[in-house]
């Protein structure tokens, strides 16, 4: 066994030895499918803490021939597969680790170099009696070591994209990359399987067909890959009730990306984390800072400081993804940074309607620490003090609310300030701690209406009062506190009547005043 050909299987017992694994062999079934077609070039790209190096593994223990994984695998879905044996530890298989070779080398020709000499130092140690060609050219080496063996190689490439990361703006070094992995990989019929793995696409190049013979599985589009790219429902509900956790509150905080397959995926790295400390929280942040996402929501793009915003308050933005060209520096559009989110993991996708969104709780809170100190203004403000607004309200303290209210208050390209829908896209962000605590409607149904806003404590709040908004426009707060009486939209709300709080909120648009009335709900 070899640190490069044919490794041996230990990296992924360790991760079935772990307190949590899921099984995700059933991935090797797709792959088994399409060993030595022209299907059997993968690349598979997912963000950080989902799970890439632990497929890279499982594959290389699988497919590695001078392994013994039956007993490793035989707890597992892949064993249920009539080609289970057919196919186990039954190819010369290559593993590389390509952020190990960046780290150790000062450009991409030194790289590229460490790259060939640690395979083939292996090769020729494996296979020393052949006849070859050129010891020092990788590509014809296996090809004699093919010829000498008839077993094909499966060639596994984990963090493939680090170069992109690494020389971001480095076009000749990006170039020389990709000409070296297509040397490696294509038209090559030695090969029956390619699989990369990372966080970004392949890189277009325009005319460049470096690697125009993989096939993509990306965050925009998985394919049939979809449910292995982090946690399903049903695995996700089968440990909260192992662990004894409320799937409601883990639905919150770590759900949201959703595919045509998997309508709802978490992110396995939260979860896993979450189960293990019995702890509802933001986990994100432990392998990645708030800075990263910083740096792109910043960038200088029209209108892109008002659709975070948006998306903050839980909207959807449209976006246009087929301009991106996978990269981390190349940003024309708005778009192209927005896209950029999706493969990172900061924002999930929806493929019907090609709109964006904040995932879920933990993402959306790395959203605010990023604006809470980036030079956004009073927006920056109104979030940081998200959470006295709250308390302001539970303690019945109108002017307070109102004054943050205010705070809160400004105008974007594509939300003009002049309707009771924009004083209530500006409420849920004066009120965005609220989140933390409740699950928030907008224009619920109740009685003879439907009230503008409505806050319902999730289970492990339940001792917090429920809130019913009302939004006037240059009318009265105490009108807007009227109308939910009047129109009886505390009806559907019979359960927390006692623990309810009607909030009245107006705006006169020639003061520029905002105005509030509070009280608490008595039947």
């Amino acid at each position: 066994m070899g640190s490069y050909l044919n490794p041996d299987n230990e990296s992924f017992r360790k991760m079935v030895n772990s307190e949590i694994y899921m099984d995700k062999t059933g991935m090797l079934e797709y792959t088994n499918k399409v060993l030595n077609t022209m299907q059997g070039y993968l690349c598979v790209s997912r963000p950080r803490r989902f799970g890439k190096s632990m497929a890279a593994a499982m594959l290389a223990a699988y497919y590695s021939r001078e392994c013994d994984s039956e007993e490793l695998f035989s707890p597992f879905r892949i064993a249920g597969s009539d080609d289970f044996k057919k196919y186990l530890n039954r190819y010369d298989t290559i593993f590389l680790n390509m952020q190990e070779f960046l780290s150790q080398s000062r450009d991409m020709d030194g790289m590229l170099e460490l790259v060939r000499r640690s395979v083939l130092w292996e090769l020729v140690e494996k296979y020393p009696d052949f006849r070859y060609f050129d010891r020092t050219n990788l590509t014809r080496t296996m090809q004699d070591v093919y010829a000498g063996t008839k077993c094909p190689f499966v060639i596994i490439i984990d963090e493939w994209d680090c170069v992109f990361r690494e020389y971001k703006t480095d076009k000749e070094a990006q170039e020389q990359y990709l000409d070296f992995l297509r040397d490696l990989m294509k038209d090559k019929s030695y090969i029956h399987l390619a699989y990369m793995t990372g966080i970004l696409p392949v890189k277009k190049y325009g005319t460049h067909p470096a690697l125009n013979m993989f096939d993509e599985f990306t965050m925009l589009d998985p394919g049939p890959l979809a449910s292995y790219v982090g946690f399903t429902e049903d695995e996700v509900k089968g440990l909260c009730a192992e662990y004894g956790m409320e799937m409601d509150e883990v639905k919150n905080w770590y759900d949201g990306y959703a595919f045509e397959a998997e309508p709802s995926i978490y992110s396995p790295r939260s979860v896993v984390s979450c189960m293990r400390f019995g702890k509802i929280g933001n986990y994100w942040n432990q392998t990645e800072t708030f800075e990263a996402l910083q740096v792109y929501i910043d960038l200088n793009f029209d209108s892109l400081k008002d659709d975070v915003l948006s998306m903050i308050a839980g909207e959807q933005i449209p976006v246009n993804t087929g301009s991106f060209t996978n990269d981390m520096a190349t940003f024309r559009t708005e778009d192209d940074v927005l896209t950029l989110l999706i493969h990172l993991g900061y924002l999930g996708y929806d493929c019907i309607n090609q709109c964006v969104f904040i995932p879920n709780s933990e993402v959306r809170s790395e959203y605010v620490n990023a604006v809470s100190v980036s030079d956004w203004g009073e927006i920056s403000k109104a979030l940081k003090n998200s959470a006295d607004t709250l308390r302001a309200i539970w303690q019945g303290r109108p002017e307070f609310v109102a004054e943050s209210m205010k705070e809160a208050h400004f105008e974007t390209s594509h939300i003009q300030y002049n309707d009771e829908n924009a004083l209530s896209y500006t409420i849920s962000l004066a009120l965005y701690a609220a989140r933390n605590f409740y699950t928030i409607h907008r224009e619920l149904a109740g009685g003879k209406g439907f009230a503008d806003l409505v806050f319902l404590p999730r289970k492990r709040f339940a001792q917090k009062p429920a809130l019913i908004v009302e939004l006037k426009w240059d009318k009265s707060a105490a009108g807007a506190l009227e109308q939910i009486k009047k129109k009886e939209y505390c009806r559907s709300l019979e359960e927390y009547h006692g623990n309810l709080i009607l909030v009245g909120v107006s705006y006169d648009k020639k003061t520029k005043e905002h105005e509030c009335v509070i009280e608490t709900y008595t039947k």
